[in-house]
């Protein structure tokens, strides 16, 4: 099983395959190529007998840095045709075990996404942040239905509307990671668990799975498709134009002539 983008690698070994996001001279942010080639390899692996099970990680010491602004600025990411919406569904519709290991930034979508994978595993280098509001965006993927659910509404309003960070200890803590670990342990113990996984009856695991989000999949499906209309619409926004100007001129947006 191969990627079609250079920047995301794949390895299939006894039935998991592992997904290394590798960018790291732009900490590993998200272009639509990457989205893309992530959406093929989970669609592909969604339907493949070889692959039992999925892991997500970063390259070099970072998970992910979020999307690339550039890609923000074009003002199309989040359109229900993009690679970054087909990336959304892919994960969030894949019927097998996903198995999250994060070293590093996990920035906005990098931390959204662990609400879509069934297990997380942190080092103690991890730091999460969901920069949304700070950018004059909007939540995304499924984190206004999930987060409080997870956490509770005052943790989720925290986290949200303060963007603020947080580590890995606090993310087992609020629901979002299995454990904290050293950071030269983290990849191994995904790889273990996946290799457990691997091994159990398959159909049993996928059904497990399937009745585990049951309760929450077609709210939470709906809860995406809302976001992603309003991400689109705060894209074109003075708001977002101000927080993207702000970041290319290194300096802290000032909001203070909005209403």
């Amino acid at each position: 099983m191969q990627s079609s983008c250079a920047e995301i690698q794949a390895q299939l070994t006894d039935r998991v395959l592992e997904i290394t996001i590798n960018r790291p001279e732009r900490k590993n942010a998200l272009t639509m190529a990457m989205y893309a080639a992530m959406a093929e390899l989970l669609n592909s692996a969604a339907d493949s007998g070889e692959v039992r099970v999925v892991i997500i990680t970063g390259a070099e010491g970072v998970f992910t840095s979020g999307n690339d602004l550039m890609d923000f600025l074009g003002g199309s990411a989040s359109s229900e045709e993009s690679p970054v919406f087909q990336f959304m569904l892919a994960l969030y519709s894949f019927p097998k075990p996903v198995v999250a290991a994060i070293n590093g930034p996990a920035v906005g979508i990098g931390t959204t996404m662990l609400l879509h994978c069934d297990m997380a595993f942190a080092g103690d280098d991890a730091m999460f942040k969901m920069p949304f509001v700070d950018l004059g965006l909007c939540p995304e993927y499924g984190s206004s239905f999930f987060m409080p659910r997870i956490m509770g509404h005052a943790r989720a309003s925290e986290l949200l509307l303060l963007s603020k960070k947080f580590d890995a200890a606090e993310a087992v803590a609020l629901g979002l990671c299995n454990a904290a670990l050293p950071a030269n342990e983290v990849l191994n113990q995904a790889r273990m668990t996946a290799a457990e996984l691997a091994t159990k009856a398959p159909e049993a695991v996928r059904l497990t799975k399937r009745l585990l989000r049951a309760g929450t999949r077609e709210a939470g499906a709906q809860v995406i498709q809302e976001e992603a209309l309003h991400f689109q619409k705060r894209l074109g926004s003075e708001e977002f134009k101000e927080a993207g100007t702000a970041f290319m001129e290194k300096r802290p947006a000032d909001f203070s002539r909005f209403e």
